[in-house]
């Protein structure tokens, strides 16, 4: 489900000289997960699927929540190094904090990989990086919004697009502007997008999208993305409070975790359809790849992406998607 692919790089100086942590004498391992917004679902299921391998590879996990705090994500680290990690998995609250968080556990000796969100160092070289690839996924969420405008026979003149997303996140630009120019080629219309700054939650992405809503009183059909789940059904509710009909959105999630809530519920939705990406498969994949590292000397791969597919209230049963 998940593959992983080593980049050839040059090293240098500098990591040569890093200090090479060991397998643990005693045999005891003991990683950590540092995770920006550990209450938002699609992590606590990374946080899930992370502790399950931890368990079946008989190594102990301790997950820390480091909310949207990049101070706390620095001060984790350290207490995570201070309390002997043999490893880290970090999903970084600011993306900036990459070259203090990396330089950390190079000068440590600790293995580090970045989760979900890509980190630089210094010179701008990448971690060793779990996840997603971020344009892979926006193009496919564009694509499936184009299907769907097509099919629904709807008139460019009469429609707009909302993309919704944290600005500062590349991994959010990467996906909606792969989404925007998918779509574009998808539906084989122009249609105007409008970007709305969140972040990243449901309840901002509501309120932000609300005055875009109410000064567009001429359009007639909405379709929604964003950078997560978060986002384009934050965006369908505000359409839906503003008395915009469901059979007017083609929402098209990103995560299907909150998408799929309104398919259990046969609930006449916006939300029509949404890439599936599994937090859990990430986590077991970032804890693998750790214990590779520090029990077999197996060098950390450079990429290791995890597949996705378009699901919809007619096969995200089967598509595996945890809706609870």
């Amino acid at each position: 489900m998940i593959s992983g692919a080593l980049l050839a790089s040059c090293s240098s100086g500098k990591d040569t000289a890093a200090p090479q942590q060991q397998a643990p004498a005693n045999g005891k391992i003991t990683l950590y997960y540092l995770q920006k917004q550990g209450d938002q679902q699609y992590f606590v299921e990374q946080a899930q699927g992370a502790q399950e391998k931890a368990k079946e590879l008989g190594v102990e996990l301790k997950v820390v929540n480091l909310g949207q705090d990049a101070n706390k994500a620095i001060t984790e680290l350290d207490a995570a190094v201070a309390q002997g990690a043999n490893g880290v998995a970090i999903v970084v609250p600011d993306q900036a904090i990459g070259p203090q968080v990396i330089d950390k556990a190079k000068s440590a000796g600790i293995p580090l990989i970045a989760s979900d969100d890509v980190i630089k160092d210094g010179t701008g070289a990448k971690a060793p990086f779990v996840g997603f690839n971020g344009s892979q996924m926006g193009d496919s969420v564009g694509t499936e919004a184009g299907k769907l405008f097509k099919a629904a026979g709807w008139a460019a003149a009469d429609t707009k697009i909302i993309s919704a997303f944290k600005s500062d996140l590349t991994v959010c630009t990467d996906r909606v502007n792969a989404a925007k120019a998918a779509f574009a080629k998808s539906a084989g219309a122009e249609v105007p997008v409008i970007d709305v700054g969140t972040d990243n939650s449901p309840v901002d992405a509501q309120n932000r999208s609300g005055a875009v809503i109410g000064s567009n009183p001429g359009v007639k059909h909405w379709v929604v993305w964003g950078c997560n789940d978060e986002n384009e059904t934050g965006v369908v509710t505000a359409l839906a409070n503003s008395g915009v009909a469901a059979n007017n959105i083609i929402g098209v999630g990103l995560g299907a975790y909150l998408d799929c809530k309104d398919w259990a519920a046969n609930k006449d939705t916006g939300n029509k359809a949404a890439l599936y990406i599994s937090g859990a498969e990430v986590g077991r994949s970032a804890i693998q790849v750790l214990v590779d590292k520090v029990k077999n000397g197996k060098e950390l791969p450079a990429e290791t992406i995890a597949k996705t597919t378009i699901v919809n209230k007619d096969n995200y049963k089967q598509a595996g998607v945890n809706c609870t």
